[in-house]
């Protein structure tokens, strides 16, 4: 065994399939799973240094094989892109993006979940804009610092899914991209994982199930909740429809994987 470099990260979205869909990948035979799913070395971790971090990826000596990562606040993170482009400019990126509005609702009941959060829904979202008031600008003028905040409580800030990926289109082209639709992923995970396989370059492989994993349960947010959330997000999604030339199917669920 040797360290080597990734082949492929999946940076987000959070409360999207990553961990579902990683587990999927790591079943192929021929990819071999990092250290952990989520190794936060280009978020959180930068300053362990660039040999640290390939030291997670144990592959086998053969160009047969790929390895890869799942770190899902590394879409969201304002300095990842550039550092992943410093070190691994021709790395292949996943992107799974969930309906915003479903998101920002699985994504608050997480923190609840984690005793983290202690306002109500409302209350929450009504909050960000305080909360994250300065942090952005915070992480890109000193990159040792972390913000709680930023990390946690984001949750509309997240499902803005056009200025995410704006930023990482500045250092990456298109075609280094791979962009899902979870809910499609939720409908019909042996496409979607076979889709990411040929976009590795692996051949077709069928794993003997799906299970869904951190499937969590979280209350029907009432009408107004869902009514907000659509108006807020529509525009953005509107624009990412433009950017990317596709339109994503995001009928809100109500109770959806979580």
């Amino acid at each position: 065994m040797i360290f080597t470099q990734p082949n492929f990260i999946i940076i987000g979205t959070q409360k999207g399939g990553t961990t579902s869909l990683y587990n999927y990948l790591i079943q192929h035979p021929q990819i071999v799973p990092s250290s952990q799913k989520e190794i936060h070395f280009f978020d959180f971790q930068y300053q362990k240094g660039i040999d640290w971090y390939e030291a997670q990826f144990a592959s086998k000596n053969s160009t047969e094989f790929l390895t890869g990562e799942a770190s899902p606040y590394y879409i969201f993170h304002p300095l990842v892109p550039e550092r992943i482009k410093q070190h691994y400019p021709h790395i292949k990126i996943i992107v799974l993006l969930r309906n915003p509005v479903d998101r920002a609702i699985s994504h608050y009941y997480h923190e609840v979940r984690c005793k983290i959060e202690t306002l109500c829904l409302k209350e929450a979202f009504a909050a960000e804009l305080t909360r994250l008031t300065g942090e952005t600008e915070k992480i890109i003028s000193n990159p040792d610092y972390y913000s709680f905040n930023h990390q946690r409580y984001t949750y509309l800030s997240r499902g803005i899914y056009i200025e995410q990926l704006q930023n990482w289109r500045k250092y990456f082209p298109i075609e280094q991209f791979l962009i899902l639709e979870s809910e499609s992923f939720y409908k019909n995970p042996e496409s979607t994982v076979n889709q990411t396989f040929a976009f590795l370059g692996l051949p077709y492989y069928q794993l003997s199930q799906y299970c869904k994993y951190n499937v969590g349960n979280y209350p029907v947010a009432n009408e107004h909740i869902y009514q907000y959330l659509t108006n807020y997000f529509e525009p953005y999604n509107q624009h990412l429809t433009a950017y990317l030339g596709r339109e994503f199917i995001w009928t809100s669920t109500k109770k959806s994987f979580c």
